[in-house]
C-alpha cells in the first residue's frame, strides 16, 4: 500500500520575545510539531532570547535578524515586535524568502501595509496577520448564516471592544511612536476586521470618526496596572462610522478606559434584512411562523483560536484554503484605520 508523502517541517523563527510570543505562538507552534520546527528565538536581548528558548527546548537565540538569516535559515517568521518594528522586520524576512505570521495591527502606516503585500507578492510567500478571533465558533456559524441566506442582505454592523479601566500598566501601550495609536490601533482592529469580513472587506467611502483622551491623561483607578497620565500620548477612546458604496455602515467603538457599567465588552450586533444576530453569546433574531422569535446556542465550546490560526497560516503557506487575514485584507485594515485618525484629527495632533 502506497504511504502518503509527509511533507517537510517548517523551520520556524520568532522575532520579539515578549508575552505574546511566550504565551500564544510558541504554545502553539508545538502542538503542530508535525508541521513546524521551532528553531530561533530573536530578540534585542539575547539574555531574554537564551531564556525563553532554554524555557521551550528551542536551539537557537540570536539578538539581530541578520545572524538569525544567515545562519539559520528559516522557513517562516512570527513578527512578534513592537508596532511600529512590524513594517522593517517583515519586509525583511520576506526579501530573506521567508513565510510571515504578523501580530495586529499590519503596520503604522497604510502605505507601509501595502508595500507589505506588494512584497509578499513579488516573492511569491504567504504574509498574514494574527487576527485570530475570527477562528472562533461563534464567528464562523456567523459567517454560514451570513452564506447561507439566513440574514438576508447585511446593511449595518455595531462593533464594540471596550474597556472600562483597561488602559495597560506595562509595555508601550501609551507611547504613540511605538504603537501609532491607543485603543483604536490595539483593541478596535479586532472587531474591526471580523465586521468588514462580513462586508466582504469591500473599502468604505466615507469614514467619520472622534478621539479622546480624557480618562488617560486624567489618571485614576486601573484594572491592568498604573499608567502615568503624563505620559499618555494616545487615545483612550475611538468611535468611527464607516458607510459603503451600497450604503450598508459599521459603528465601530473601542476604549482603553471609559465610563461605562461593563468591565469589559468585546462583540458584534449584526442586523440584516432576514434576520440579526449578537456574536457573544450567540443569537439570531427573526421571525418564525409569523411570530417574533430568538434562536439560541446554548452548546457551543471554547477553542483554541490561537492554535486554529496558526492551522490557517500553515494551510496558506501550503497552498490551501484559508481563512487567515490576508497580506491584502491587512493593507485595506491598515488603510481604515489610518483614515480614522486622519477623520479624528490625530495625524499632525499632540495627544
Amino acid at each position: 500500500m502506497t504511504q502518503p508523502i509527509q511533507k517537510p517541517r517548517h523551520k520556524v523563527a520568532i522575532i520579539g520575545g515578549g508575552h505574546i510570543a511566550e504565551q500564544n505562538h510558541i504554545p502553539a507552534l508545538q502542538k503542530l510539531s508535525h508541521r513546524t520546527e521551532i528553531i530561533a528565538i530573536c530578540s534585542r536581548d539575547k539574555s531574554k532570547a537564551r531564556l525563553l528558548a532554554d524555557k521551550f527546548a528551542i536551539p537557537f537565540a540570536y539578538d539581530n535578524t541578520e545572524e538569525l538569516f544567515s545562519s539559520s535559515r528559516p522557513d517562516i517568521i512570527i513578527n512578534c515586535t513592537a508596532n511600529n518594528l512590524h513594517y522593517p522586520f517583515t519586509m525583511q524576512a520576506l526579501e530573506n524568502g521567508c513565510h510571515v505570521l504578523c501580530e495586529k495591527p499590519p503596520a503604522m502606516r497604510a502605505l507601509e501595509a501595502r508595500e507589505m503585500a506588494d512584497t509578499a507578492e513579488k516573492y511569491g510567500k504567504t504574509l498574514a496577520y494574527n487576527f485570530q478571533r475570527r477562528q472562533t465558533q461563534e464567528y464562523q456559524l456567523l459567517q454560514k448564516c451570513q452564506q447561507e441566506g439566513k440574514l438576508g442582505e447585511i446593511y449595518h454592523v455595531k462593533a464594540n471592544f471596550l474597556r472600562r479601566r483597561g488602559i495597560p500598566g506595562w509595555g508601550n501601550f501609551t507611547n504613540r511612536e511605538i504603537q501609532g495609536g491607543g485603543a483604536l490601533i490595539d483593541l478596535g482592529v479586532h472587531v474591526l476586521d471580523l465586521a468588514m469580513g462580513l462586508m466582504n472587506y469591500e473599502k468604505p467611502d466615507r469614514i467619520v470618526a472622534n478621539t479622546y483622551n480624557f480618562l488617560g491623561k486624567a489618571g485614576g483607578k486601573g484594572l491592568l496596572g498604573a499608567w502615568d497620565p503624563a505620559k499618555f500620548e494616545v487615545e483612550d477612546a475611538c468611535f468611527a462610522y464607516l458607510s459603503f458604496p451600497g450604503k450598508a455602515s459599521i459603528m465601530l467603538s473601542a476604549s482603553f478606559a471609559l465610563n461605562t457599567q461593563e468591565a469589559k465588552n468585546i462583540n458584534l450586533e449584526v442586523f440584516g434584512t432576514q434576520a440579526g444576530a449578537v456574536l457573544h453569546p450567540f443569537s439570531l433574531h427573526t421571525e418564525f411562523a409569523g411570530e417574533l422569535a430568538d434562536v439560541h446556542f446554548p452548546f457551543l465550546e471554547d477553542e483554541n483560536i490561537q492554535l486554529k490560526n496558526t492551522i490557517a497560516f500553515l494551510d496558506a503557506c501550503d497552498g490551501q484554503v484559508s481563512n487567515i487575514c490576508s497580506a491584502r485584507e491587512g493593507a485595506v485594515l491598515q488603510e481604515i484605520v489610518e483614515n480614522i485618525y486622519q477623520s479624528a484629527g490625530m495625524f499632525g495632533q499632540k495627544m
